[in-house]
């Protein structure tokens, strides 16, 4: 399930989604109406990131990348069970366990 605020656009970019299939089809989509305004300061940490790369090639290369930042933003916040924020062992072996890494 993804949730979203109830901007008119995103039906549209989740049907092409699963057309396309990087989505898989019984993806549902929750919208909420403002939502946006609680998400919103989470995603200032990623457009302070992604600004400078001066946007991605493809979607893939864009998602790869969002996964990225995301699963070291939880690591950050400590939303990750077993990882204190200092133990770069634990984030090493986090990070290979998700994105299938070898070190």
């Amino acid at each position: 399930m993804i949730t979203v605020d109830k901007n008119a656009a995103y039906p549209v970019a989740i049907n092409e989604l699963k057309a396309d299939q990087p989505l898989k089809a019984e993806t549902e989509l929750r919208q909420k109406k403002y939502l946006n305004n609680l998400i919103e300061p989470d995603h200032r940490n990623i457009k302070r990131i992604v600004k400078p790369m001066m946007g991605f090639q493809s979607f893939n290369t864009a998602r790869r990348t969002l996964r990225g930042i995301e699963a070291m933003d939880m690591v950050r916040k400590r939303q990750v069970k077993g990882i204190s924020q200092g133990d770069s062992v634990s984030q090493l072996k986090f990070i290979n366990e998700i994105f299938g890494v070898v070190a």
